[in-house]
């Protein structure tokens, strides 16, 4: 049945028009019919909100009373998505953290690029601070780019001093914009979504003349020392399965309490596929437990 399952989004995914290295305005409308191609669950709730002039979309659940907050943010290589967009793949992951989650609407570029995103994200975990929120009850989380955005703020956090979040979760992480992962090559035929040429020019648009190797743009070149807990997991069949594999080999050597899944013959981000292939509600049934079990504080 699996198999069956991996092949059906396997052929999803190469039939859609979508193209990560076309023109933004072209391509912006199309992967926003992919990603809300099916509906939000109706016990899921969204609200527009700001934390610290930045939007975001705070997503709760019934019958899930919150014990931390998910700080969320989507992919779409730096130039695709939104807040709202995201929160079917959000509100499944705060649905097995027994959290909420906070989904930024992050400056993109071309139009605003690094270090605008960084900037963002970063006001947006202060707001919370300054709200009331304990740093131990906050827990950061992305898929794609949105994985490396996540890692690329709490690398600004631990630089000014703020308090550290309580654990961090990437799906598929584009985390070395430079394209020089193995993968980009060995898995070209087997990525249904992805190419590295399409990367390769988001990454322009993104680090304009900023040096790519940076850590805040590339965090798998980044001095991950007093990281907090990390869990990445990855398909085996993307171009980034080499970015995942070799961030967490950073982790382990700062002496990050870092966690690799690598689920053989599924997709870019095959965790948003939850209900349709096995091995997504598997690996965001894990990523739920790490997530719970990192959060500090439970409610009473």
């Amino acid at each position: 049945m699996t198999t069956q399952q991996r092949d059906t989004v396997d052929q999803i995914l190469r039939s859609v028009p979508f193209d990560m290295g076309g023109e933004v305005d072209d391509q912006r409308p199309l992967f926003a019919d992919l990603i809300s191609a099916v509906p939000l669950p109706d016990d899921v709730h969204t609200e527009h909100a700001v934390l610290g002039e930045v939007p975001v979309v705070t997503i709760t659940l019934d019958r899930v009373t919150p014990t931390g907050t998910i700080l969320y943010f989507h992919g779409g290589g730096y130039a695709f998505g939104s807040a709202a967009l995201s929160a079917g793949l959000a509100s499944e992951l705060a649905r097995r953290a027994g959290a909420r989650a906070v989904s930024v609407d992050y400056a993109l570029a071309p139009e605003r690029p690094y270090p605008a995103a960084v900037q963002d994200a970063v006001a947006a975990y202060k707001a919370l601070l300054d709200d009331g929120v304990a740093a131990d009850d906050i827990v950061f989380a992305g898929e794609s780019s949105g994985g490396g955005l996540a890692l690329a703020a709490i690398l600004e956090i631990l630089s000014t001093g703020l308090p550290r979040p309580a654990a961090a979760y990437v799906a598929s992480p584009w985390v070395d914009l430079t394209t020089t992962g193995e993968s980009m090559t060995t898995k070209a035929d087997d990525d249904p979504s992805l190419t590295a040429h399409g990367l390769r020019r988001r990454a322009r648009d993104y680090g304009t003349d900023h040096d790519l190797v940076d850590g805040r743009i590339s965090p798998v070149f980044a001095d991950l020392v007093d990281f907090p807990a990390l869990l990445i997991q990855v398909g085996g069949n993307e171009i980034l399965l080499d970015d995942a594999t070799r961030l967490a080999t950073r982790a382990a050597s700062a002496g990050v309490p870092v966690t690799l899944e690598v689920t053989p013959d599924v997709p870019h981000v095959f965790v948003g596929f939850a209900g349709m292939l096995d091995e997504a509600d598997e690996a965001l049934n894990a990523a739920g437990r790490f997530l719970r079990a990192n959060l500090a504080r439970t409610p009473g």
